[in-house]
């Protein structure tokens, strides 16, 4: 996930027939917060399927409400995220084998966004990367199969590979870390900058915490162990949160608003077909590296990006294939109304590299008009998660 994941792929179950207990159903994980939210799930509510676990995608809600809160105050997201971990001797040798960006010399308390690339430079998985000590490391997920691929690379390095089975909450929005404060026993940890990691309680639970989210809002999200009392964590989250006007949202909203700030989806806006430049994160392939799986094809490749923002007056949809001219270029991967920018907009994914930034192109069936455009739509420099920036002022 671009990291940070929630564009969730749609696998849905509708209605009340959902089962909530128990709440593992063969390899698929459904979240153990979902009893705690159980009257929310009407006939119109739908579950996202995302790594292998289950989370709330939509909830009988109104969804521009809901954006207008989590960009006014904070709100509360049970995300699908899944976190492994690396542990052992060679953890940090081997992930400098697997990802575009150096790793050894990162520092232990920090976050990064971490790229895996096939031999021929198509993008495999991406996530976040969480420097928990010298030896260890977490990697929160995206969508997709990576356990076997990581094995058939593990040979030679002295490191093991564990999924950590922990559940993640985020909090994201201009209040968030006021809501942090009130819910770690004893007061936020200080300092915590973006991208950073700590270790905390609340509730008198021992948890992780990282300043990162999926939204480019301002906020935090939370590792919560298989063991822990989630009945009391929730009751603890919703006393601190609400004073502070913290909502408990489905992630449909958080779509809208990670779209605006140009986060992508692994598996869906960009997939084994592109390279890190046709997907437009090029920025965190580091070719001065050593050796790294897909360095060579990457060192070959065409640094022009095939996918892009597209804004436009007309509704528009995930899948809507593009057009110029009359003739088939692309089609767009994720499509939403941005209350704030007052237009719908999407991402648009082309089938050859090109110069498209600044074209015009017919959008579906009814060839509604769109402009191509340079992502992300807005906060370019991320002062918003950075808490550098009020949303509003964006």
């Amino acid at each position: 996930m671009t990291s940070q994941t929630a564009g969730h792929p749609a696998r849905t179950s509708r209605g009340r027939s959902l089962p909530v207990r128990p709440w593992r159903f063969g390899r698929l994980r459904a979240s153990p917060f979902i009893p705690f939210y159980e009257e929310r799930i009407g006939p119109n509510a739908s579950f996202s399927v995302y790594s292998g676990h289950m989370a709330p995608g939509y909830l009988d809600e109104d969804v521009e409400a809901e954006y207008a809160n989590l960009r006014a105050a904070a709100t509360l997201f049970d995300v699908p995220e899944h976190a492994i971990e690396f542990v052992g001797p060679d953890a940090a040798r081997f992930l400098d084998h697997l990802m575009t960006r150096r790793i050894a010399r990162m520092k232990v308390g920090r976050c990064g966004y971490g790229l895996m690339c096939y031999d021929d430079g198509g993008v495999l998985m991406d996530g976040v990367l969480i420097r928990l000590a010298d030896d260890h490391f977490r990697y929160v997920l995206a969508d997709g199969e990576i356990f076997g691929w990581l094995r058939a690379h593990q040979k030679g390095f002295d490191v093991r590979i564990v999924d950590t089975e922990d559940w993640v909450l985020q909090v994201q929005g201009p209040r968030a870390l006021d809501v942090l404060a009130d819910l770690c026993d004893g007061g936020a940890p200080e300092p915590f900058p973006y991208f950073s990691s700590a270790r905390v309680t609340m509730a008198r639970q021992p948890l992780l915490i990282t300043r990162t989210g999926w939204t480019g809002e301002l906020g935090f999200e939370i590792y919560v162990p298989e063991s822990a009392d989630h009945a009391a964590l929730w009751r603890h989250l919703m006393a601190a949160g609400t004073p502070h006007g913290m909502r408990f949202a489905g992630m449909a909203c958080m779509d809208i608003r990670r779209i605006e700030a140009g986060i992508l989806d692994n598996g869906t806006d960009m997939d084994p077909t592109m390279t890190p430049y046709a997907a437009g994160i090029g920025g965190f392939v580091d070719l001065s590296k050593e050796a790294f799986i897909g360095r060579e094809a990457l060192e070959q490749a065409d640094r022009r990006p095939r996918l892009v923002g597209l804004k436009a007056q007309g509704a528009i949809k995930a899948g809507m294939a593009l057009t110029v001219d009359g003739q088939a270029v692309g089609r767009l991967t994720a499509a939403a109304h941005s209350p704030f920018l007052g237009h719908h907009i999407a991402y648009a994914r082309f089938e050859e590299a090109g110069d498209w930034i600044g074209r015009r192109v017919a959008c579906g069936p009814d060839g509604v008009s769109g402009e191509t455009v340079a992502l992300p739509f807005h906060d370019p420099d991320k002062l918003i998660p950075r808490g550098k920036a009020r949303a509003e002022s964006s």
